[in-house]
Formats: C-alpha cells, structure tokens, sequence
C-alpha cells in the first residue's frame, strides 16, 4: 500500500508530507483548490511523464516522494532483482523524482539512482490512475491483456503457450544458425578445400614448433663449436706430439738405467720425471680421443639447418596466413574440415533442423490458439460482468466489449487485446481512450475493476468517478469503491459527499491566495469532523442542520 507522500515545491505546494492508511481515502476540495496537484504528484513519484512546469515557480527544483509498504511475495521484488537492484529483507519501498527548471529529471529507489524508465515500470505494478491525469491504466491499451489474462484465469494455458513460444525461438535460431554457417562455408568452399590440403602436407605436429626452434638453436651453435674443436685437435696433434713425448720418456728410462741406484736424490728426480711424462703422453691421447668425440657429437647431416629452418618457417608462414598462433594450427585444420563436412551434408542437416523449428512453431500455434480461445471466452465473460454494472453507474446505455485480434507471435501468445465501449446511444464503438471521457473512463474503470475485484497488487486512483452523476448513482459508485478498498487500497478524487460518505479515511484539499502568491494545502479530516464535512459539501457555504442530518445518514448508510 501506499504508505506517504512527500512534496516539496510541486506548482502551487512548497512543501507537505501525507500518511496514508489501508482502505478507501477521499480527497475532497473545491473545484481548483488543487486536487489534480496531489495526483501529478504521485504520478511524478512513480515514474509517468512530468516536466518542468511542476517546478514551483521561484524554486529549482521539485521533488516528490512516495513510499510503499510491500508483501515479500509483491511483483515488483523480482523486477528490481531481475534488474540487478540490491534491495534489504524488509517491506518499504521509496521511489523519489526530482525535476529541475531545466526539465532534467533523477530518479531514485531507496535512495540509489536509477533510470527513470526503471522507475516507470516499477511504478507500473503499484498505482493505477483511471481518469484523465495519468496515461496508466486504461489509457494504456497494452495493459488491457494483463487486465484480461488476470480476469480468465486460464495460468496453465499461459505458461504453456510461453515455453512454447521460448522453445520456438530457439529452435528457429539454431536453423537460422546453421543456415548462415552452412552458406557462409559453401562460399568459401574453394579456400576451404586448399587449406585443408595445405595443411595435410604440413602435417603439423603438436609442440613441433617448440622442437624446430631448439634443433635451430643446436644446428646454429654446431658451425662454431666444430671450429672450436678442430682448431684443438690440430694443436693437440701439431709437431707430432705424441711421438715427442714417447722420444723423451725413452731418453730419460735410459738415463735411469746408466745412472743407477747409487744417487737417491738423483734416481727420485728421474724417476717423478718419467712417471710426469707417462700422465701426460696418456691424457694428451685421452683429450685427442674426447675432442674427436666432441667433435662427432657436433657433426650433422649436410644441409641439417636448411632443412629445419626451412620447416621452421613454413610452420610459422602457415600460422601468419590462417591468423592463428602455430599450436592452433591443428586446431584450425580441424575447423576447416568441419566446415567442409558441413557443406557435404548440408541438405540433411538443415532439413533435420527445419523440421525441428516446424515442430516447435506447430506446436507454439496450438498452444497460443488455445490461449486465444481462453481469451475470447473470458472476454465476453468479463464484458457480461462490465455491463452487468454500468446502470448502477448511470451509463446504463453504454455499451462495452472486448476485442481479441491477431498480432505478431509472442510469449503471451498472438493475441492483441483492446477493451472497446460506445457511451452514447448510435454512436460508434471505438477504443476506450479515444472514446471515453474522463469520468466516463473511471466508471468504466470501476466497473472492470469490480469484475476483476479481489487480491488488488496495485493502488487504485480513481479521478472524477462521480463526473455528472449524483444522488443514488453517487452511492452506488462509493458503495463500490468502498468495496475494492476491503481487498487493496483506493484513492478518489470526488466532489460528491456520497462518494467521499463511503471512504474509510478523507483530506480536503485548499487553496489560499495572497496579493504574492498561491498556495494549496491538504487537511487531514479527522473521523469526528466528517460529518461535518460531508455536510459542507451538500450545503455548500452555509451549513443547515438539515444538511448535517444529511451526512449523518450517509455516513450511516456507507
């Protein structure tokens, strides 16, 4: 419900702030104190279409709050959750528009910005004007099939035409998909069956390219490492060196043996010698053998490195021409190779995905054609009811039905529904935003609302329900609003005392003028001043007992 409103320099009203109770409120007041200001303000709060003239002139701004005490299970939770709206555990809602001079607008719930579209739609789901001051409700034909839908009760029917409708989809874009995939390849069939092949020759291996780049490097390294171990073999074998080493180890064992014994110190010297000599001529031989071994190591192939460096760069040449890094290009032939298979067995494949969507799309057909036989069932039923209440409301010539015509295929099915009336005798029925007046609009209102009355999720705004209607008429339209505020809350702006005798609650809105300015002002009427009150607005200035007497029997009677 709505719980309070907050104005602050909205036209003719610099600053007020309403608690409102659940029931059925009446906002009371002379014609032109200003009770249109009130509903321009809700209207602002809730996201409708407002602009700069409600600044108050003299301010920069206006701004107008309006705040909901909401059931967990209320619609508008998901909606804000859907929208990625961070909201707490507990029941409040506060939705706040500021509009400045220069026709810029803010929007904010619980006091984070949001988009004034976000905040429309919110305010969608909490308030339904019916009148001409707002283009909600029954001004808006597109939400004529929700009043509908709500009315036939027909859930199963719904929820079943919507998964077909989402499973049509999405079999007619995986056809869609497949067709342009399968066009696209047959144009590159060409380029497709080269690269293949081209890449069958190349015959990839995974990681070959990490491999080549480390043989490159060894190949590379291999040139001068032989020159290094050559120019060492020649200076270990140059001058016959070996041969020199022999000659002399030979020269000093002939030494020893002239020499003897005798000299200790001559015979060790000559001895560590030859054994030096014996070390050397073994490791020179040994290093000649392991350089020679170093050297074999290093030897390759002829044309090692050409060859690859030549599929090295091939690799490389191939992954530049298919824009892929070089692991991928295995990856890539396999793609390649898929689109070719595609081609090859289009016909079936698409023939196979074709009857698929055509299943999905006879199916959606019988599920919407259901719906909309639901539709045009509960369409007359509601129209039955409707008319069932227009004489109590002095329209009891109106003529009202509701019309169900093909539209485009969507979740809530094909059908396009627009609530259709005739006010007068002859005249042509036609569209009830284009035909109906403003109070004739709020009675028609009343009477959908009636027909569809119990488990309200919205606040209903009722605004000159009572135009040019009185006495037993004006009873029976507070009788009945009276009666949709047992199940929700409803507001209504009325000048008939017999109207504003069947309200829970009442506010008489004011207007007092100066030689400086104009202002409106709203007063609570406490439960002990209704009746007086009421009989201001059956007497007019002068208040007779005759006309206290008057209300006090309304009151009674409400």
């Amino acid at each position: 419900m709505l719980s309070g409103l907050s104005i602050r320099n909205v036209v003719l009203i610099s600053s007020l702030d309403l608690e409102f109770e659940p029931g059925m409120t009446a906002l009371t007041g002379e014609t032109g104190a200003g009770k249109s200001i009130i509903l321009d303000a809700l209207a602002m709060a809730t996201g409708a279409r407002s602009d700069r003239n409600l600044v108050r002139k003299g301010a920069d701004k206006a701004q107008c709050t309006a705040s909901f005490d909401l059931p967990e299970i209320h619609p508008v939770w998901k909606i804000l959750k859907e929208a990625d709206f961070e909201t707490d555990n507990n029941r409040s809602l506060i939705m706040r528009r500021v509009i400045g001079t220069d026709g810029r607008s803010k929007a904010y719930i619980n006091d984070t910005p949001v988009s004034v579209r976000l905040l429309s739609e919110i305010g969608r789901h909490l308030v339904e004007v019916h009148g001409q001051h707002d283009g909600r409700g029954l001004l808006d034909p597109s939400q004529h099939i929700f009043m509908l839908d709500k009315f036939g009760g027909y859930d199963k029917a719904l929820r079943e035409t919507r998964h077909a409708h989402a499973d049509m989809q999405l079999k007619q874009l995986e056809y869609t998909a497949l067709k342009d995939k399968a066009e696209q390849a047959e144009s590159e069939r060409e380029f497709l069956t080269y690269a293949v092949e081209e890449l069958d020759r190349l015959d990839v291996r995974a990681g070959e390219e990490a491999e080549l780049g480390a043989r490159r490097r060894f190949l590379q390294a291999s040139e001068g490492a032989l020159e290094e171990l050559a120019t060492a073999e020649q200076v270990l074998g140059q001058g016959d060196y070996e041969s020199r080493l022999s000659a002399t180890l030979a020269g000093i064992e002939r030494i020893r043996e002239k020499v003897g014994f005798d000299d200790e110190i001559t015979a060790n010297a000559l001895l560590q010698a030859s054994q030096s000599l014996e070390r050397a001529l073994l490791e020179t031989h040994e290093a000649r053998q392991s350089v020679a071994s170093a050297a074999q190591a290093f030897t390759t192939e002829p044309g090692a490195l050409d060859a690859a460096e030549k599929r090295f760069f091939a690799i490389k040449a191939a992954a530049r021409k298919y824009g892929v890094d070089s692991a991928s290009l295995i990856e890539k032939r396999r793609e390649f190779a898929e689109s070719l298979s595609l081609i090859d067995n289009v016909d079936a494949q698409l023939s196979k995905a074709r009857e698929t969507a055509d299943i999905a799309v006879e199916q959606y057909d019988r599920k919407a054609s259901v719906l909309t036989q639901a539709r045009i069932k509960a369409g007359k039923r509601l129209a039955k009811m409707v008319i069932g209440e227009l004489p109590a409301l002095k329209m009891e010539r109106a003529q009202f039905q509701v019309r169900v015509e093909a539209g485009a295929d969507t979740a809530l099915g094909r059908d396009k529904i627009r609530f259709d009336v005739a006010t007068n005798p002859g005249s042509s029925i036609g569209p009830m935003d284009k035909v109906a007046s403003g109070g004739e609009l709020a009675r028609f209102a009343l009477a959908i609302k009636v027909a569809l009355s119990g488990n309200e999720e919205q606040v209903l705004v009722f605004d000159e329900v009572d135009q040019g209607v009185g006495g037993a008429v004006a009873s029976a339209v507070g009788k009945r609003l009276a009666g949709l505020s047992s199940s929700g809350q409803v507001f209504v702006v009325t000048h008939s005392p017999q109207v504003a005798a069947c309200a829970n609650h009442q506010y008489r809105i004011e207007k007092a003028s100066s030689a400086k300015s104009t202002t409106t002002s709203v007063v609570a009427v406490a439960a002990n001043e209704r009746e007086e009150e009421i009989a201001r607005m059956l007497a007019g200035e002068t208040i007779t007992d005759e006309a206290r007497a008057a209300a006090r029997q309304l009151m009674r009677a409400s």
